[in-house]
């Protein structure tokens, strides 16, 4: 087995107590003392800081003219409009592959000059040879290995982080800027992964845990885990690569077409040019055959991703699959997302998940399962 690999913080996590597990090749805190349940509820009542030092952080620099060569170049490889991408404002996407499927999905800002791309640290491999492999005659693709990435989530997050780069105040959500700081130049995007308000910001892997313990010393701030980290997300309707979206999916039967711009789509100024264009124009056009949604079932119970689900409380074949499920601490109950067909996925439709043998309702519900706070 490879040796797991460490993030600038990992000696941070472990003073403050954390659980520490493998994941995506690293070792990264699962929780704190506190438990997934509280960290939870104290991202959505004041701020928590996230290590997210494993996700991979790229550089796409054309190899001549300006950032909206770069962002030309992108556009043969997501479904998103990256020309009409301003400097300054980061835009979500996804890699797709010649059927349509998913390869991951990433953000993508426009900085001067130059594109900066945040990828999943599972797919960051992956993702890095199939950029070198489709962009290298026309962009330059760096990935830093010297900088780390933190997260401040919730309705503290401005206040905490404001202290030591006073200019992210006047960001709105996707903004994206650079800052000086005590810890080295900072890269911030005003966004996040638990539908609050918040940044991510890249900062000198030198500088990471120091900028940490400044923020931590905000005491509206606490540390959290993947634990929480998860079930933040969920309740905010967000997808997680690998469980939610893969290669076996499309942007459209993830309901992520709303990331799809019109340039991009049929008529538009440049129709197609990605992988799986012809799906997942005809998906836009006419529909899939079935659809990401959220459910929410009628016990305490958590209905976990792999559980079957069936249009009826007894007989018949499986409709479905839940794909993520947990117990969302912010509503008080069981939440999941699963795939069924389009004609089940209408909201208040009750499907029937098989938990142990026996089969349980779930009423298919609207995505978020609790509004987000961003800062528009």
């Amino acid at each position: 087995m490879s040796e797991l690999e460490r993030t600038a913080l990992y000696d941070l996590h472990v003073e403050l107590g954390a659980r520490m597990v493998p994941f995506a090749g690293y070792e990264m805190p699962v929780q704190y003392a506190p438990g997934v349940l509280k960290e939870h509820l104290h991202c959505r009542a004041a701020a928590g800081l996230f290590d997210v030092s494993h996700m991979g952080q790229v550089v796409l620099r054309p190899r001549s003219g300006a950032a909206g060569e770069a962002a030309r170049a992108l556009e043969s490889l997501v479904p998103v409009d990256l020309l009409g991408l301003k400097p300054g404002r980061q835009r979500y996407a996804m890699f797709t592959d010649d059927a349509g499927g998913v390869l991951d999905d990433l953000m993508v800002a426009r900085r001067d000059g130059d594109l900066f791309l945040v990828v999943n640290a599972a797919c960051k491999a992956g993702d890095i040879a199939h950029l070198r492999a489709h962009l290298s005659d026309s962009c330059e693709v760096v990935e830093l290995t010297d900088r780390a990435l933190l997260a401040v989530q919730g309705p503290g997050a401005e206040a905490a982080l404001a202290a030591h780069a006073p200019g992210v105040a006047a960001m709105r959500f996707m903004d994206a800027a650079a800052f000086d700081s005590a810890f080295g130049p900072l890269w911030v995007s005003r966004s996040g992964y638990t539908g609050e308000d918040g940044f991510e910001l890249s900062v000198p892997a030198a500088g990471a845990e120091a900028l940490a313990r400044a923020i931590l010393a905000d005491p509206a701030v606490r540390p959290i885990g993947l634990g929480a980290r998860d079930s933040l997300r969920l309740e905010a309707g967000l997808c997680l690569y690998g469980a939610d979206i893969d290669t076996t999916t499309t942007p459209v039967e993830a309901d992520l077409g709303w990331a799809i711009g019109k340039a991009r789509r049929a008529g538009g100024a440049r129709e197609g040019g990605f992988p799986g264009a012809a799906r997942i124009l005809r998906e836009l056009d006419a529909g899939p055959a079935r659809r990401r949604v959220g459910l929410r079932p009628g016990t305490r119970a958590p209905m976990r991703a792999g559980t079957p689900l069936f249009a009826a409380q007894t007989g018949g074949a499986p409709v479905g699959q839940v794909t993520s499920g947990a117990f969302g601490p912010s509503v008080g109950a069981p939440v999941s997302m699963g795939y069924v067909p389009v004609d089940l996925a209408a909201e208040g439709v009750t499907l029937w998940g098989e938990v142990r043998g026996k089969r349980l309702p779930a009423e298919v519900s609207a995505l978020p399962f609790r509004a987000s706070t961003y800062k528009r």
